[in-house]
């Protein structure tokens, strides 16, 4: 199941990640995909923030690779950014986190698509415009369709 949605603005993307956020869970997984500078980190604002995070600013954790947060449950950002492959994810305690007691937001996702759980919400992030984007919102699994169904 996909769902497209436009926004035209940093506030827009914002919005939209605070939307899915509210209803992410315990170990759901947010995949973000989308070129340098697309977005990613200003959805993941969105995200936590949805999720209760009161940070006054969340960056990326493009040099310390992993981000926690705390809100209504913990979060995990995660940036693959820097990765040099999908092994070095074991040293870091990968499975701890993709199947831990948070919430994982992962950017740069697709360099490690066989590390992730078999369900995850992707977010996939185009530019189409100075401040505007394309953000397609795919479900794969069961949990991720039942998400989708609810974020307009």
């Amino acid at each position: 199941m996909k769902k497209l949605f436009t926004t035209n603005n940093p506030e827009d993307t914002i919005c939209l990640g605070m939307k899915i956020g509210e209803l992410l869970k315990e170990g759901n997984v947010v995949a973000l995909i989308g070129n340098l500078g697309a977005g990613k980190t200003v959805i993941s604002n969105g995200l936590c923030s949805g999720l209760g995070v009161r940070e006054d600013y969340i960056t990326s954790p493009t040099y310390t690779i992993i981000n926690q947060y705390e809100g209504r449950i913990p979060v995990y950002h995660i940036d693959l950014y820097r990765l040099k492959n999908s092994s070095e994810l074991y040293n870091l305690g990968w499975d701890e986190y993709i199947y831990g007691n948070g919430t994982c937001i992962i950017e740069w996702a697709d360099r490690a698509a066989e590390m992730l759980s078999e369900e995850y919400l992707t977010v996939n992030i185009k530019v189409t415009g100075t401040n505007k984007r394309q953000i397609t919102l795919q479900a794969k699994g069961a949990t991720y369709k039942s998400l989708l169904e609810k974020v307009r």
